[in-house]
């Protein structure tokens, strides 16, 4: 409170809790940061909200590229542990995608562009995983430790499956057979609240008061299913063809 108010009315005038300037403007400042801190808990409320709404079935099912994954090996799989080693499998399996069916990356070599196959390997679950995962005694003598460094460059203990050989990698077309079942009025929310935050450049506020520091990070929107470019990987041809039919 200032002095002059108190020499000016008496003591009688704190009663009345009247705020200074500086007071007000703190008081401004701090009523926004509630705002921003109940957007993100309703931001977050419609974002679970329109994950739960579940899958519906896509008829008729659309390829999006190849996926590659392990299989048991053919005689493997005739074996009387068939059963055992699938159970392990299920585990520790990687899928890989790719536009090609050959699963080849570019890579330049001494000036050169080549094209190399994607190595693809068994999960190598960490410590914490490998516990989670609730092997049986006898699944786990099929497991050795090995260091690695992290991130960090800090060693980490992981295990690695000692017979790899018993799996063999298998390509096949990525099926999309359901797509997410979507709302209109969530997704309006969502886009009224996102673009809020955006276009006045409150997300670095917003995160600073949640987590207490904000980094920036480059973010590239990719294109959704129903937002796919009708001309794109067509040859001029093909795209002539389409303005005609249109």
């Amino acid at each position: 409170m200032d002095t002059k108010l108190i020499q000016q009315y008496g003591a009688d005038i704190l009663s009345y809790r009247l705020r200074t300037a500086r007071q007000k403007k703190r008081m401004q400042y701090e009523d926004f940061d509630k705002q921003l801190i109940q957007l993100d808990k309703e931001e977050t409320l419609l974002y679970r909200q329109q994950r739960n709404l579940g899958w519906e079935p896509l008829h008729p099912p659309v390829q999006k590229g190849w996926v590659r994954f392990f299989v048991l090996r053919e005689d493997v799989a005739r074996s009387r542990y068939a059963t055992f080693f699938e159970g392990i499998l299920n585990k520790i399996n990687s899928y890989d995608y790719s536009w090609r069916k050959d699963f080849k990356k570019k890579k330049r070599r001494r000036g050169r562009k080549r094209y190399e196959v994607k190595p693809q390997y068994l999960l190598k679950p960490y410590e914490y995983e490998f516990v989670k995962m609730e092997f049986s005694e006898i699944e786990k003598t099929f497991f050795r430790e090995v260091w690695e460094l992290d991130w960090r460059k800090q060693p980490v203990k992981r295990y690695e499956f000692t017979e790899a050989w018993r799996f063999v990698l298998k390509v096949k077309p990525n099926m999309i057979d359901k797509v997410r079942i979507k709302d209109a009025e969530l997704e309006s929310k969502m886009s009224i609240i996102d673009n809020y935050l955006d276009r006045n450049d409150y997300r670095k506020r917003q995160c600073k008061l949640l987590r207490g520091y904000y980094k920036y990070k480059h973010w590239v929107k990719l294109e959704q299913y129903d937002e796919v470019d009708p001309y794109k990987n067509k040859s001029l041809l093909q795209i002539l063809e389409i303005i005609k039919i249109n």
